[in-house]
């Protein structure tokens, strides 16, 4: 919705200042930033091999325009923002959980679920549109194949009618590639951010546990920040910054937990390389195989792929490094058929 902290919160994120004002449709073209992914595996690994640099994952962002009711419709700027989500990999959808009196709210006052409904009812009026013209499609064919296409649909439909979002529809894997072809909005795996006042922080706040209750109802996962609060950080030097953190009792910024919480939402996992050059992180599609890994690196290192020389990254530590792991009998060489793990440290073999 507009006016609940989304282009404060990606503000905070990318430092990049654009406008966040007290009125509806402040953002109206989506605004991008990459952002890095806090992982202190990389200092760890460069305080053994002292590269020239540090690379980190990182994770694209799109701060995109509020929505209101009768999107789908045309309403407000139902159609760029209807047209900026379907492009997005995945949503965090901010929703206002605080009380202020001098943020007006579109709808006169602060009701979670409400506004949560107002969003999901317009992404799914979308959706219905969308899978009715592929079902419409698949019915007037005549392949024993379009029979079970629009039989899907038929069903999909229905789950879509009653409210649920496209993505807790169990999808055969024969329908898979037709399913994924629709890019219905309700499809992409969702995650909330709760944003809330400093108070709100702690538990006991009413508008975050209905929230949650409706998150666990719908598959999603709700994240707690204040929005407020990480742009006030951001203006900090780290000792500062230190210092404001232990005061309010966090560990860290809400930023770096937003950040870990997208990656994971993405389904994205990390190898490691280690050098004189660079020590990196690489994002890569949880499952991955080494050969598809390697080709993340440079596309020709899949089609040459020879092996993989993986030590674990707790291995690498205690190690000291690659020569005492291999030493140790903690390195292991793994083949084309080898999934990576989260925190593999890795070297690739590719032929010519």
């Amino acid at each position: 919705m507009p006016n609940v902290g989304k282009s404060t919160l990606f503000n905070a994120l990318t430092e990049a200042r654009i406008a966040a004002e007290n009125y509806p449709f402040c953002t109206i073209e989506p605004n991008s930033g990459i952002v890095p992914v806090p992982d202190p595996r990389l200092a760890a690994l460069d305080a053994i091999v002292h590269s020239k640099q540090i690379v980190p994952a990182t994770v694209e962002f799109t701060d995109i325009a509020g929505l209101v009711r009768g999107a789908s419709k045309g309403e407000g700027l139902g159609n760029q923002f209807l047209g900026h989500i379907r492009e997005t990999a995945a949503v965090v959808h901010v929703v206002r959980c605080f009380e202020d009196a001098d943020i007006s709210h579109v709808d006169g006052n602060i009701d979670p679920i409400r506004d949560v409904e107002t969003i999901e009812t317009e992404l799914g009026l979308a959706d219905l549109e969308t899978v009715e013209k592929r079902h419409d499609r698949a019915a007037r064919a005549g392949k024993p194949e379009d029979k079970a296409e629009a039989a899907f649909f038929e069903a999909l439909l229905a789950h879509v009618s009653a409210g649920q979002p496209a993505r807790s529809f169990e999808v055969p894997d024969v329908l898979a590639k037709a399913f994924r072809e629709c890019f219905l909005l309700t499809a992409k795996p969702t995650l909330y951010v709760a944003n809330v006042d400093e108070d709100g922080l702690a538990a006991g706040n009413p508008h975050v546990e209905a929230l949650e209750a409706h998150a666990r109802k719908v598959g999603a996962s709700v994240l707690r920040i204040c929005a407020k609060i990480e742009m006030d950080l951001i203006d900090l030097d780290p000792e500062e910054r230190g210092m404001f953190l232990e005061e309010l009792g966090l560990e860290e910024p809400g930023l770096h937990r937003l950040v870990r919480s997208a990656y994971q939402l993405l389904d994205l996992i990390t190898f490691l390389t280690a050098g004189e050059k660079e020590v990196r992180a690489w994002e890569i599609r949880r499952g991955f195989k080494a050969p598809q890994a390697a080709g993340t690196i440079h596309t020709d290192f899949e089609r040459t792929f020879i092996r993989a020389e993986i030590i674990p990254f707790d291995a690498y530590i205690e190690c000291q490094g690659e020569a005492g792991a291999k030493s140790a009998g903690r390195m292991r060489v793994e083949g084309k058929d080898y999934e990576m793990q989260d925190g593999d440290v890795t070297n690739f073999r590719v032929g010519a």
